[in-house]
């Protein structure tokens, strides 16, 4: 009986230990930031748009299950349903630092309905996740934006074909990872109110531009490291949805396969992303130790 009480008190040691080591790891003080998100269809045509639709289901319902508020603030439809892209923002305790890991290529394999031999397509989609920047995370020269108002199209009523709501900005600004200078033009579309839509294109002015900052800094730590979970090149494959499967396989931790896509489609990523986060502490827990 002492034996087995003494073997209990050196696991919960063990773990505890564990436990510490991992809270001694530096926060990223960006983790605790609303997020905001786009999702572009990418190879696969309308199929892929479809599965761009899917993501946002499947986004906004994990968000919804966490209690965080989802806001569309672009979008552009497929012709025969889904999204060629859309973007939105997320709001809520801590969300970047979870959502964060979405960052990258989702691939599915599926049957699309177009299909009539029943073969299987492949398709993909992107998932960028970038941290909501405030005003003062970027200086930005107001004077120097150009604007531009147009009127909106889509369901909405009179108002929306009649009056210039939309809003269109032009920014030329320094690129710190190339030296150049380049124009950002970002439209917003988002309510009917002209003023309101200034404000959230100006908002995601300065998101665009400390993401491309912050992506710098990334780089840099990129380089230190042999892998990085959570923010890794946006352009590489990080997940594989195979429906006849019922598989999905993320590709960043070995062994990282769950047998529930029709739960995952639903909303429930939270053993992903715990395996996600887990592979990251370790890494990082390994780095402090290895510093």
């Amino acid at each position: 009986m002492a034996q087995e009480e003494l073997d209990t008190a050196q696991t919960r040691i063990e773990q505890l230990e564990q436990d510490i080591r991992v809270m001694m790891i530096p926060k990223d003080p960006q983790d605790s930031k609303n997020a905001i998100m786009e999702i572009r269809a990418g190879t696969g045509g309308d199929e892929a748009c479809l599965f761009a639709g899917d993501l946002y289901r499947m986004y906004s319902k994990f968000c919804e299950n966490r209690g965080w508020k989802v806001e569309v603030t672009s979008v552009s439809e497929g012709a025969s349903g889904g999204y060629k892209e859309i973007d939105f923002t997320v709001t809520g305790n801590g969300c970047y630092g979870i959502l964060k890991f979405e960052s990258g290529v989702h691939r599915v394999q599926r049957v699309p309905k177009t299909e009539t031999q029943g073969r299987i397509h492949t398709s993909a989609a992107s998932v960028a996740v970038l941290p909501e920047a405030e005003e003062f995370d970027v200086e930005i020269n107001e004077g120097e934006i150009k604007w531009d108002t147009f009127r909106s199209s889509g369901a909405g009523g009179q108002n929306v074909n009649k009056v210039e709501s939309g809003v269109r900005l032009r920014y030329m600004w320094k690129n710190p990872n190339t030296g150049e200078m380049q124009e950002i033009l970002i439209e917003c579309t988002e309510t009917r109110d002209q003023p309101k839509n200034r404000e959230r294109a100006l908002a995601r002015l300065r998101t665009r531009i400390y993401d491309m900052e912050y992506q710098k800094y990334i780089n840099d730590i990129s380089a230190k490291r042999k892998t990085m979970v959570s923010t890794g090149d946006r352009s590489a494959k990080i997940r594989t949805y195979n429906y006849p499967q019922g598989r999905v396989t993320d590709h960043r931790v070995e062994g990282l396969t769950v047998y529930n896509l029709a739960a995952v489609m639903d909303g429930d990523l939270d053993e992903i992303i715990n395996r996600l986060q887990m592979a990251e502490n370790a890494e990082r827990l390994k780095e402090n130790i290895e510093s």
